[in-house]
């Protein structure tokens, strides 16, 4: 039985529409990305750029994306069966290839693990279920959270995973890549600028 401040908050999270989050943070897909059985995602840095990278694992193999760009780095579509998948290992990490080659990745999604949900300057992740089994994810800013004020003015509906169940929602440990995966794809948003954009 709900009390009458978990009605009006359930009524709240479903009146809002999904909405893009404010600036400084930007898309890095036009879209949501595709990815067909997936498992988990994890963060890693890229050697050579330093740019943020976002390791994806799923039942048709693993592949790894450049958070900045959204450019995919490496595919290995016949990883290894024997530890290729995060409930393989004690802390559900996976091995890396490509530009990881001779890391571990930490693997958040289906078997356990999770994404930082705060950042070092107040930008906050909550999922919410007013219609279970369906989540939506709602970003927060200055430490705020999204039961005070108005939607889009500290808090923003940013995704709606009502067609495919949710996997994992956050940041990056930088806090400069925010995330949220589902068994069929994954969006990413990034407040890094390219240098080539001149901004």
């Amino acid at each position: 039985m709900l009390t009458d401040y978990q009605r009006r908050l359930r009524e709240r999270f479903l009146s809002v529409p999904e909405t893009a989050p404010p600036a400084p943070w930007r898309s890095v897909w036009d879209h949501r990305q595709p990815v067909g059985g997936l498992l988990g995602i994890g963060f890693a840095v890229h050697p050579v750029t330093g740019h943020e990278l976002v390791m994806v694992v799923s039942s048709d193999g693993h592949g790894i994306f450049d958070a900045l760009t959204g450019e995919k780095i490496a595919r290995d579509r016949d990883p290894d069966p024997d530890g290729s998948t995060p409930d393989a290992a004690p802390d559900l990490s996976c091995p890396g290839f490509g530009p990881l080659a001779g890391a571990r990745v930490p693997i958040a999604g289906l078997f356990g693990g999770g994404l930082h949900t705060t950042t070092y300057d107040g930008w906050n992740v909550e999922v919410v279920s007013p219609e279970w089994p369906h989540h939506r994810v709602l970003l927060s800013a200055d430490g705020g959270m999204p039961h005070d004020g108005p939607h889009g003015e500290g808090w923003w509906h940013i995704y709606d995973a009502h067609y495919s169940t949710l996997r994992t929602a956050g940041f990056s440990p930088s806090g400069h890549t925010l995330a949220v995966a589902t068994s069929s794809d994954i969006t990413l948003w990034t407040r890094t600028r390219l240098a080539r954009q001149g901004r």
